[in-house]
């Protein structure tokens, strides 16, 4: 039988340090989100668990069964795969501990197909529930039902701050837009006119982002009447078409603010314009896309948030809550700033 792997193997398999491996399994700030994913996928090959983690399971395995239930709005692209993985991996580990997790995806941005899909769960037994969806009174009366029952609810990505849910795991998304503000507002030195682009204003994050923005924007003294706001979908050609008219409408335009998805339709645009390296470009979030476009020029600035968490640790809180375990830990994530100066391979 072989031996039971330590901190060493996954630090030495990892490529890291035993340092690094203590701060990944204490969720301590800090560590590049490759290099825990590096450390994460370590400790699973091995089979590692800590100390802590052995013993909950134990504890864990012990308990009734519980089963919670996911509601995930129909977005694509990097926010599906990132929040898909990070589900993924809390269902593994959730196994052990007698948790059976019901995911269930909205097919529109209609309210009744997302109160129907929660009822639905609730049908099969879910006694707790993490939630992306519309901003909604239909949606937010139904969590605040739940809640008043004992039923806990967790919002992800997009809040429902009128539902009274147990909690919001995210980034502060309305400082995120205000950061956003500034740095468009340095680059385009204080002139506009600037677009403002949001996937759908009907979802809390996209409009709390947008209202940082602006917000931040009239303190700052810049003219309400030199922005333009519209609404593109997270669609790559609706993004291309909005930000391509734009640059019609307002040839002198000066920045891009794209508080949602398809920023690589919005340089498409620009570089379709022939203003390449004249209409600076804020933007959220990091993938491969978004790497180039830093990399070339095309986008000044991304301010990231930690998908996969999103997707993870909204189970792990409600597994907890249930439980009447200590929590996993603050939800709202720190804001950070990523440009062509300090992005990371």
């Amino acid at each position: 039988m072989g031996s039971r792997p330590t901190i060493q193997m996954v630090a030495e398999l990892a490529g890291v340090s035993r340092g690094t491996v203590d701060r990944v399994l204490n969720e301590r700030p800090h560590v590049n989100e490759a290099v825990r994913q590096r450390v994460l996928a370590a400790m699973r090959e091995l089979g590692y668990l800590s100390p802590r983690e052995a013993y909950r399971r134990q504890a864990d395995a012990a308990l009734r069964p519980l089963t919670l239930g996911v509601l995930l709005p129909n977005w694509e692209g990097q926010f599906r795969d990132e929040v898909t993985q990070g589900l993924r991996q809390a269902c593994e580990e959730l196994e052990a501990s007698s948790v059976r997790v019901l995911i269930r995806r909205c097919e529109t941005d209609l309210p009744q197909e997302a109160a129907e899909l929660l009822e639905a769960m609730r049908g099969e037994g879910a006694e707790g529930f993490a939630v992306c969806a519309v901003n909604d009174p239909a949606i937010q009366g139904w969590i605040a039902a739940r809640m008043a029952e004992g039923i806990p609810c967790v919002t992800f990505n997009s809040d429902l701050p009128e539902s009274g849910r147990l909690c919001f795991v995210g980034q502060s998304i309305r400082q995120a837009g205000r950061v956003a503000a500034g740095l468009l507002y340095k680059c385009a030195s204080g002139r506009g006119p600037i677009l403002a682009t949001a996937g759908n204003l009907k979802f809390d994050g996209h409009r709390q982002r947008l209202d940082g923005f602006l917000e931040r924007l009239e303190e700052l003294g810049f003219p309400a009447e030199q922005v333009m706001v519209r609404e593109t979908f997270n669609d790559y050609e609706t993004t291309l078409r909005v930000v391509g008219k734009a640059l019609e409408e307002q040839p002198e335009l000066r920045g891009v603010y794209m508080a949602n998805l398809s920023v690589s339709g919005c340089c498409a645009a620009i570089a379709r314009a022939g203003k390449s390296g004249r209409v600076h470009v804020v933007c959220h979030d990091i993938n491969e896309s978004v790497r180039q476009l830093i990399r070339s020029g095309a986008v000044d600035f991304t301010i990231p948030q930690d998908l996969r968490r999103q997707g993870y640790a909204p189970l792990l809180l409600l597994r907890d809550h249930l439980r009447k375990k200590s929590p996993l830990g603050p939800g709202r994530q720190q804001i950070h700033i990523l440009c062509a100066e300090n992005l990371e391979d």
